[in-house]
């Protein structure tokens, strides 16, 4: 039977995996449709091609464009939701019970969280450990209840991707000064001093300007449809403004594109953004979510507009999987997977040290790289 609470594109994964070994499928035969899929667990096309994706990039199965998708191999890895725990020496596999960590996330509804959780899992499980994860939909009070019903439950420490708000979370300042064991990811609190890893977004930012700017972009435009100023955000549009800085190039304000929704109603040609691609205010688009970089090729070929000849796009995060057969984004790669691992390796250790962590915190930073695609081109 199926871990109710575990995800439900982990859920479709491992149920291809196991058909492939039940089943006895060779190389080469077709797996599930998208659309049976779909069916079959009552989810979204999303959902179905996130698990797709995944499976694509372990190499169990090959995605044809227009065809469907096909075993590669045989013999994949069993799900690691079926191996048994890890015991620790000198304790009883009934005492793995108890070895339980609380996974806080805003949600799960882009590549970037499903990789980041993916990390998490095997980080833990490596070492015996189960996870429990409550979504907050970025809703502060949401967040101050899943630390406590973690705390009720009884887990052993927590990793938290924080709400990104002016007031800080009073329960997460309370784990801090009691010492309970958590490790922030992506977001720090300002003046707060936690363990805390997440990927440069400074440099991150300078890396996509530098590749534009090399390509002869002098127009470029950094978007973000982030409802709130989150540190995130502000850190990468840093970046970006020193990259242009140190260029000598004058910041034009209009090119950074903040507080909007892509989520607003309407159709695509009444957005504001629209107006903006479609008058060509900009030569290339840097965007802080991969489903950004995808709502504006939508929206330049909407416009009569060519991706990358009219203009240029650059995504934080690789887009693949977000839109079926766009998977070929320059984006900044920010090793997601290594940060949820690194998480949960730093969360462990701070629970098996038996130490004092009052005063005691552990900064990482993950350096980004740029992966050039077929989304930029020289400017013409």
């Amino acid at each position: 039977m199926k871990n109710e609470r575990m995800p439900l594109y982990q859920q479709i994964q491992d149920y291809i995996k196991e058909l492939i070994l039940s089943s006895g499928l060779k190389q080469g035969d077709r797996i599930p449709t998208e659309k049976e899929l779909m069916e079959l667990f009552n989810v979204s096309k999303i959902t179905v091609v996130n698990a797709l994706a995944g499976l694509s990039n372990e190499g169990a199965i090959i995605r044809v464009p227009g065809r469907g998708s096909f075993v590669n191999k045989t013999k994949p890895e069993l799900p690691e939701s079926s191996r048994p725990l890890v015991p620790v020496q000198g304790q009883q596999q009934e005492g793995l019970r108890d070895r339980l960590i609380g996974i806080i996330m805003p949600s799960i509804d882009d590549y970037f969280s499903i990789r980041l959780i993916d990390g998490m899992q095997k980080g833990l499980l490596e070492k015996g450990y189960r996870s429990v994860i409550q979504l907050t939909g970025g809703v502060l009070e949401k967040e101050k209840e899943a630390i406590k019903l973690f705390m009720d439950i009884g887990v052993e420490g927590l990793l938290i991707f924080p709400v990104d708000e002016g007031q800080y979370n009073e329960e997460i300042l309370s784990m801090k000064f009691s010492g309970f064991p958590f490790v922030l990811i992506d977001r720090f609190l300002p003046g707060v001093e936690t363990d805390y890893i997440a990927s440069d977004g400074r440099i991150g930012t300078q890396l996509a300007v530098d590749h534009l700017w090399e390509l002869g972009h002098r127009e470029i435009a950094i978007c973000s449809d982030s409802p709130l100023q989150t540190v995130t955000v502000q850190e990468r549009i840093d970046g970006y403004m020193n990259a242009l800085k140190n260029k000598g190039a004058l910041i034009n304000p209009a090119h950074i594109i903040t507080e909007f929704s892509i989520k607003q109603a309407g159709e695509p040609e009444t957005h504001p953004l629209f107006r903006y691609v479609k008058n060509r205010m900009a030569t290339a688009y840097i965007t802080l979510n991969g489903r950004l970089g995808a709502h504006i090729l939508h929206m330049a070929e909407l416009a009569g507009l060519h991706v990358p000849q009219d203009l240029s796009i650059i995504t934080f995060d690789d887009s693949a999987a977000i839109i079926e057969g766009v998977t070929d984004f320059t984006h900044v790669k920010q090793f997601e997977h290594e940060i949820g691992y690194k998480a949960a390796g730093l969360l462990l250790d701070r629970i098996h040290s038996g130490e004092d962590q009052k005063g005691k915190y552990t900064k990482i930073i993950i350096k980004p790289e740029l992966i050039t695609r077929h989304t930029t081109s020289a400017c013409k």
